[in-house]
Order: C-alpha cells, then structure tokens, then sequence
C-alpha cells in the first residue's frame, strides 16, 4: 500500500492547489446540470422518446453513484494524484466522445464512462484537501468546494440551453474538453505527487462489486422498478458478509459503528433529501400551482443555487473560527427555520412564499455542508482519505436518489406544504443527531 505523505507548508502553492480542486468540483455537477436540460432536445434529435433518453442522465448516476466508495479506495491504494488524473482523462475522453455520438446508445455509453471518471473526481477532489493544503485552511477549502458544486448546478441549465441554441446539442459535451484538459494541467502541477509506488494488489474487487450491485439495484428502485429494492437488500447482506471477511476489506464495517461517523452520514443523506425537495417540488409547485412560465420558473430556481455559491466561501470560513460542532448546528436550524416557513406561509403570497425562504435555506446548507464535511474528514488517517470522502459523497448521492422520490410523492398527496413540513420534521431529526455528533 502506498501513502501521501505531503506536508503542506507555507510555500505551498495555495492558489493553484484550490483552483485545480474548485474546477475538479464544478466539472461532475456541470456535466449532470447541462445534460438534463438537453433531453428533450436529445430526444427529438435521436428520434427516440423521452423515457429512452433519461438514460442520458440516468447512466452518468448510476456510474458515479455505484463506484465512487470504490474509487476512493482505489486511490488510497494506487495514490489519489495518480488516481484523480487518470478520472479527469476519462472523463474529458468520455465528454468527447459523447459529442461525438452517432446514435443514442453510443451516447448513453459514453456518459456512462464520464460517470465513471466523475466518480473518481468526487471521492477524490474532498480527500485531496488534507493533502494539499494545511489544516487551518481546511474549512475555507471545503466551503469553495461546496461553491463550485452549488456554481455548477447553477450555471448548468443556462449554459447548456446557450451551448445549445448556438451550436448544437453537442456542444453541452464538447465543453467538456477544454474544461477537462485545464483541470487536467492544474492538477499535475500543482497537486502534491503520491509518494512511493502504488499497488492495487489488495483492492477488494468482490465487495466493490456487490456495493456497486445494491447501490444501481437501490437507485433504479427509487426511480422506475421498486421491486429492485429486494435486490438491493441482498447485494447490501452479501457485501457486508464479504467485508467481514475481506483481508484488505473496501470499507471498514467497524468503522461504519463510530458515531461520530455514522451519524455525520446520516446526516449528509438526510439534509441532501431535504435539498432534493427544492428542485424536484419547486418547479412544479412555480409551474403547475402558480402558473408561471418557463422563463420565469427558470430565474426563479435558480435564485437557490446563487445564494448558495455566494454562501460557500463566507461558510468555510465560520467553519475555521468556530469549529465543526457550532456551525453544523448553526446550518440546521437555519435549513429548518426556511422550511418551516414555506410550509406554513399561505399560498396567496405567490412566488414569494416559496422563493423568499429559500433564500433562507441555502445558506444554512452552505453552512452544514462546510462544517459536516470538515468534522468528517479533519482526523482520517491518510490511507482511509479516499474511501471516506467517497462515502460523504455516497451518502450525499442517496439522500438526493431517495429524496426525489419521497418528496416528490409527498407533494402528489398535499402539495408544497406537506412537502416541507416533512422536510422541516427531517431537519429536526438531523439537529437531534447533531447534538451527538462531533
């Protein structure tokens, strides 16, 4: 096995290291935004229908939601520079190749192994701050990495609609090669090199792949086939039966028992099913209740993701003054406070009654993600960096799975208020959780 043994010091190129890992950030969240607004034009241009061309999205998710713990173990094992630059190659190929696709399915495959590469661009871009960049800049590290995703998500929608109208749907993939081969360039130069030589002998492949069976088993079931969610449950049993036994196992199951640990993740996936309401419900609360336009629903979503990316740096920041523990809490209440006033505020109001708390709810995720981030990764030993990023990220990846459809079947029975007095009672739960954490 092979370690990172780098010492930030203060000639460390702290500029170059926080742009490389900022644009490792913005590319996945990017790639998942602009694509999903092109369906329906990737739909008419292939001739197919648009359940056919979900898969456009849906296989980019499946890829990064399936391997990313994998991914960051990997890297623990072969060196997560070594790894990181390898997944921004496939990733920037994949881009090309996907704009380059003939047929949908030459499509879908690609995006299938831009995922791939994005997996290891998320568990690995968090791991790499430790690394990197001396502790006391850890917190402002993880605030601009939550900007730079909040950014992506943001900028993707109007960026691939302007891509599109201009030059065609292949230019929402071939953005990606540019982009791609900066991050590419600023990683190698200015990201500190894996000491010693890397070995993947001791990767553990059968319990990769009985994780990567339940998770794609869990995310389809939460999205089209529910009865896939008995599988899930076996692959889930069949992988923890081969971690106990695993010489070199994936993950640590006694690690999974440390509470400050388990409850961190509990919350990441909780607070991330809250966030999934605000894009799944909003707009067909905006659209279909109040009647507003697509432009208007447009400039009315995005106002979350700005806040939220002007939040992020500002909230690393309080992370590095006050610490971990005031700031996580400091976040929920305030996601809570947002949610339980679009829940109760009346639906004369209009567009305010939904936008005007909302303004008041990505700041305090801001706040969370900084601070929860932070306590997780701030004590993980070199060797378990990858493999614990990509749990925060896996966790974060199945709150917005199973948010999608939770939120979205609360809002079919009572509209946005039963919606968000769950997401509120969800926030309660997680502040309880909180106050035994950290």
């Amino acid at each position: 096995m092979t370690t990172t043994t780098f010492t930030p010091t203060a000639a460390t190129p702290v500029t170059g290291v926080l742009a490389s890992l900022a644009l490792c950030t913005l590319l996945p969240s990017l790639a998942i935004s602009s694509a999903s607004i092109a369906l329906p034009t990737l739909a008419t241009a292939f001739g197919a229908g648009m359940a056919e061309a979900q898969w456009v999205v849906l296989a980019y998710l499946l890829a990064t939601t399936t391997l990313i713990v994998g991914a960051g173990r990997l890297g623990d094992l072969v060196g997560k520079r070594r790894l990181l630059l390898v997944g921004i190659a496939l990733f920037t190929a994949a881009s090309t190749l996907g704009a380059l696709a003939p047929t949908l399915p030459w499509l879908i495959a690609a995006r299938a192994f831009q995922g791939v590469g994005a997996a290891a661009l998320l568990a690995l871009t968090m791991a790499m701050v430790g690394a990197a960049l001396p502790k006391a800049r850890t917190g402002s590290a993880m605030g601009l990495l939550g900007t730079m995703s909040a950014v992506g998500t943001a900028l993707g929608p109007s960026l691939g609609g302007l891509l599109m109208g201009t030059l065609g749907w292949q230019a929402v993939f071939a953005v990606n090669l540019p982009t791609g081969l900066l991050a590419l360039a600023l990683t190698w130069r200015y990201l500190p090199a894996d000491r010693g030589q890397g070995r993947a002998a001791g990767f553990d492949l059968p319990g990769t792949l009985w994780l990567a069976m339940s998770l794609a088993a869990y995310a389809l079931a939460m999205t089209r086939h529910p009865g896939l969610l008995a599988i899930a449950a076996i692959g889930l049993l069949l992988f923890v039966r081969t971690e106990a036994r695993a010489a070199s196992p994936l993950i640590r199951v006694e690690r999974l028992r440390d509470p400050m640990l388990s409850r961190a993740l509990a919350m990441n996936a909780v607070v991330s099913a809250v966030m999934m309401a605000t894009l799944v419900v909003g707009p067909f609360h905006l659209s279909g209740v109040l009647g507003l336009g697509a432009a208007a629903v447009g400039a009315l979503m995005s106002i979350g993701p700005i806040v939220s990316a002007l939040s992020g740096v500002p909230a690393g920041r309080l992370v590095d003054y006050f610490g971990t523990r005031r700031v996580t809490r400091w976040g929920l209440a305030i996601m809570a406070a947002g949610c339980a006033l679009i829940a109760l505020l009346p639906a004369t109001l209009g567009a305010i009654a939904y936008v005007g708390p909302l303004v008041i709810v990505t700041p305090g995720y801001a706040l969370f993600q900084a601070a929860n981030n932070t306590a997780v990764m701030a004590d993980v030993t070199t060797e378990q960096r990858g493999v614990i990023s990509g749990l925060l990220t896996l966790s974060r990846n199945l709150g917005l799975i199973t948010g999608a459809s939770a939120m979205a079947a609360m809002f079919a029975v009572g509209g946005l208020h039963l919606s968000f007095a769950v997401a509120t009672v969800l926030l309660a739960f997680a502040i309880g959780l909180a106050k035994r954490a950290h």
